[in-house]
């Protein structure tokens, strides 16, 4: 049975009458390439762990936590019009979980959305510890197309991320559920939301933005969203680009490079997991606009500091989420 909240099963009907393409039942076993493995389902998974909020969202949207037997790694809290049908699933931790507690729900499936929940250097879980096991994995699209991970975990990007890679992440699951219908009436929701923000905001040259996800504290260098990409993205869908121009997925950079960045306008993101202050947008507008130096900026003098969820800032579902949430800030700017 697809249980949904009235808001949901609302959009995602109505993508439904949207959609011309009727998506064919899966028949197993099905085998799917996914980040240059092939993994084989001989049948739809009924107890899978999801690793990341993206994973566990996107199985939340299609409908399928009946099979799902638990989530882990939540930056920020889960979509309110999903907070009913997330509540019957447990929550390992919002943190990093252990290989060991996954393995105790005895998952018969594990999709993960982030190299460092599931990659060749994670400390949480190798793809060949659950392949060991016979238990089918999947990695997100959108991790195993970054480069250069040697230096960093996350690596980096030479082009623009795009919802594409989420598309396809959306399409593999639905299909590995069977419930590609599903699958193909959100990416149809989607996609006419994503074509919405792109006709609302006519490009400017002078446009930029500064995404700041976190900090240990005010005196340490700020992780910010790199240049090509989820943040990026948002730039460019709402018209602008990113200030911080780097390949590297999630730069970190000193206040004073971040002051020569001079952005248009600062976002704060909003990150809910309190392992840090300025995990807390309050905290980080509070810092803004009171130290001595910072407060100087054009951004922060003019009021231009809008605020959006972390989990927008990783490859994900909540990237146009969070795209939408700046959009509606954007209108009551005075932008130069």
């Amino acid at each position: 049975m697809w249980n949904k909240s009235p808001a949901v099963l609302g959009g995602v009907a109505a993508a439904v009458l949207c959609t011309s393409v009727q998506a064919e039942p899966t028949t197993y076993p099905l085998t799917i390439e996914n980040c240059g493995q092939q993994v084989t389902f001989a049948k739809a998974p009924e107890r899978t762990v999801a690793l990341g909020q993206n994973s566990a969202e996107i199985l939340l949207l299609l409908g399928l936590e009946d099979r799902m037997a638990a989530t882990a790694f939540w930056p920020n809290k889960v979509l309110p019009e999903l907070e009913a049908a997330n509540s019957k699933v447990e929550v390992l931790t919002v943190e990093f979980p252990t290989l060991e507690a996954v393995l105790s729900k005895q998952p018969d499936f594990v999709p993960a959305m982030l190299v460092t929940l599931m990659g060749p250097d994670s400390k949480v879980a190798k793809r060949e510890d659950f392949e060991g096991l016979g238990i089918p994995t999947y990695l997100s699209p959108s991790a195993c197309t970054t480069t250069d991970t040697t230096t960093d975990a996350y690596g980096s990007r030479d082009k623009l991320w795009t919802m594409d890679l989420l598309y396809k992440e959306i399409d593999d699951l639905s299909r590995i559920f069977d419930v590609a219908d599903r699958g193909q009436a959100l990416i149809a929701d989607f996609k006419a939301r994503e074509a919405a923000l792109r006709q609302e905001f006519a490009k400017k040259d002078n446009l930029t933005f500064l995404f700041w996800f976190s900090s240990p504290s005010p005196a340490d260098d700020a992780y910010l969203g790199g240049g090509n990409g989820p943040s990026g993205y948002i730039a460019d869908l709402l018209g602008g680009t990113n200030a911080i121009q780097t390949d590297a997925e999630w730069p970190t950079l000193g206040w004073e490079g971040i002051m020569a960045a001079n952005p248009t306008v600062f976002v704060a993101a909003q990150v809910d997991r309190n392992r840090w202050d300025l995990d807390d947008a309050k905290t980080k507008v509070g810092f803004l606009t009171s130290d001595p130096t910072v407060s100087q900026m054009e951004a922060v003098k003019s009021g231009r500091i809008v605020v959006m969820s972390g989990a927008a800032m990783n490859p994900s579902i909540r990237t146009l989420y969070g795209a939408e949430e700046l959009a509606s800030q954007l209108k009551t700017l005075d932008l130069p």
